[in-house]
C-alpha cells in the first residue's frame, strides 16, 4: 500500500515538473478554487438545513424572539434574526428594513460565484500560455539540433500538452460546480424573496 502511494506520488511530481513553470500559477489556481467551491457548498448546505417556514418566521417576528440557533440556522432563519437585529418598532419603516435584509441576504449568496467562474476561466488560456511555451522550447530545440534529438523534441511537446490538459482538468469540474452553486443560489434566492414578500405583507 505504502509503495502504491510512493509510486503515485512520484508520478505526480514527474507530470507537475514536465509541465513546466506554468503548473504552479495553474496549481495556485485550482487550489484557490477549490478552497472557494467547498466554502459555498458548505455554506450553501447549511442554509438548506433546519429551515423555518413562512408561518413560523412571521411568528418569531410578532413575537419578537429571535430564532433558536439550535433549532434553526436556515437561510430563512438569517433572514429573520437580521431583521430583528435592525427592526425599529414603525411599521413602515420596518418594511424597508426588511426589503434591506432580503437584500443583504441575496448579495450574500453570491459572495465568491463570480471569483470561481472567473478562475475557471483563466485555466485553460494558462494552459495554452504552457502551450506556447512547449512549442517554443520545440522549435528553439529544431532550430539548434534540427530533427537529429527527438528526445529534446519530446519534451517541449510534453509540456506543451500536459499545461493543456491540466487547464482542462481545472476548469471542466470548476465551471460545473459554478453552474451547480449559481443554480443553489438561485433557488435560495427565490425563497427568501417569497418569505420577504410574505413579511412583508404581514407587517
Amino acid at each position: 500500500m505504502m509503495e502504491q502511494l510512493l509510486l503515485t506520488v512520484y508520478r505526480m511530481e514527474e507530470y507537475f515538473h514536465g509541465g513546466g513553470i506554468v503548473m504552479v500559477p495553474l496549481a495556485a489556481v485550482s487550489l484557490v478554487m477549490w478552497v472557494l467551491i467547498v466554502n459555498r457548498v458548505l455554506y450553501f448546505r447549511r442554509l438548506y438545513r433546519k429551515n423555518m417556514d413562512t408561518r413560523t418566521a412571521w411568528a418569531h417576528i410578532h413575537d419578537n424572539r429571535l430564532p433558536d440557533p439550535a433549532r434553526y440556522r436556515g437561510a430563512v432563519s438569517m433572514l429573520v434574526a437580521d431583521f430583528m437585529d435592525n427592526r425599529s418598532g414603525s411599521s413602515a419603516l420596518d418594511r424597508f428594513i426588511l426589503d434591506e435584509s432580503v437584500l443583504k441576504m441575496n448579495r450574500s449568496l453570491d459572495d465568491y460565484l463570480g471569483t470561481i467562474g472567473a478562475l475557471a476561466a483563466v485555466a485553460p488560456l494558462m494552459g495554452l500560455l504552457g502551450t506556447v511555451i512547449g512549442m517554443i522550447v520545440t522549435f528553439d530545440v529544431l532550430a539548434v539540433f534540427g530533427t537529429g534529438n527527438p528526445r529534446a523534441m519530446s519534451g517541449g511537446i510534453s509540456e506543451a500538452l500536459i499545461t493543456t490538459q491540466t487547464g482542462l482538468l481545472v476548469a471542466i469540474p470548476g465551471l460545473y460546480m459554478k453552474n451547480f452553486l449559481d443554480r443553489r443560489a438561485h433557488k435560495l434566492k427565490q425563497r427568501v424573496a417569497v418569505v420577504g414578500y410574505y413579511l412583508r405583507r404581514r407587517l
